[in-house]
């Protein structure tokens, strides 16, 4: 019976393995001493930004955790001033119209996981504001709701049958997947009122804005704590209209906050409803001043002036 011979290694590969488990070694010899220099505060969220990253559903990466220190604690991405009001969902004051739309009052509508600036001329919500906070276990949620609800509490009474054969999508703004796992079965229902609604593209819908709805729910709050949204569409000067005078939106927007170290930052960006199947998300940055251009709304009025204008006009170089 011959020998069976041993597979031997080359010393060239070998080497390379010894390479390697080296320079993990000084890495994590560096990131360790780094991490016992920080005060406490910062020590704690960087236990929670690794721990999540081992949380499957959370979807957070090494290259997250590396990239989210750097950007949190050096690269000068924030503001100096945080909000002082209250923000338990809304971020710095209910947006308003402003300029010549401001005589249109907005109907603001307070639901159990979201806020809605409601349009009724427009058959529209004007901007939805939410906040989503950081959990443990990401639970399971109740299954999707069959059906949509008129808000009754608007003027417009916007029916669910007005999008049938539309070729638009009944859209959301307020995210059903992060207001259940939030806020729960109720708050759930809540969001397929129809005052969270607007018509948007299949393509655009289940793509890049469920995409990015996605990071908020899951990823953004493992890595920050904590964020606040505003999401909301954007008309032209000539939008069509589906069924009941519901205006379509010719691009959508949306602006997520992140308080760090007690400074402010935010990520703005504007789509239009036809994107490409490649689109990106980083094809799409902006600025909250961009944004009040293009929809006469007026963000963060609670700030302090200077403060105000630095956050407005911020525009983040990536997305997170």
């Amino acid at each position: 019976m011959a020998r069976r011979r041993t597979k031997r290694v080359p010393r060239s590969l070998s080497r390379v393995g010894s390479a390697f488990f080296l320079l993990n070694l000084i890495v994590a010899l560096v990131l360790g001493g780094w991490y016992l220099a920080q005060v406490d505060g910062r020590r704690e969220e960087v236990r929670r930004l690794v721990g999540n990253a081992f949380e499957r559903d959370k979807h957070v990466t090494a290259l997250n955790v590396a990239w989210d220190v750097w950007q949190l604690y050096y690269a000068e991405t924030a503001t100096g001033q945080i909000a002082v009001g209250d923000k338990t969902i809304v971020y710095g004051g209910a947006p308003k119209l402003s300029g010549l739309a401001s005589g249109t009052p907005l109907r603001v509508l307070t639901n159990l996981g979201y806020v809605v600036g409601y349009y009724e001329a427009k058959g529209n919500p004007a901007w939805v504001a939410y906040r989503i906070r950081d959990i443990g276990t990401i639970p399971p949620v109740a299954p999707r709701p069959d059906r949509f609800e008129i808000d009754h509490r608007t003027a417009a009474r916007v029916s669910p049958q007005y999008y049938e054969r539309s070729g638009y999508d009944r859209g959301h703004l307020a995210p059903n997947y992060a207001i259940a796992t939030r806020f729960g079965e109720v708050a759930q229902r809540e969001t397929f009122l129809m005052s969270n609604i607007t018509p948007q593209l299949h393509s655009l819908n289940a793509g890049l804005w469920k995409n990015l709805e996605m990071k908020i729910a899951t990823s953004y709050p493992a890595r920050y704590g904590e964020v606040w949204v505003f999401a909301g569409p954007v008309f032209g000067d000539e939008s069509k209209m589906i069924r009941g005078g519901v205006l379509i939106p010719e691009a959508f927007f949306m602006i997520i906050v992140d308080e760090q170290d007690g400074k402010l930052r935010t990520l703005s960006v504007l789509v239009p409803q036809k994107v490409p199947e490649d689109a990106k998300w980083d094809d799409y940055l902006t600025t909250v001043d961009e944004i009040e251009r293009r929809t006469r709304l007026d963000f963060f009025a609670e700030l302090e002036d200077v403060a105000e204008v630095q956050v407005e006009q911020q525009r983040a170089a990536s997305i997170w």
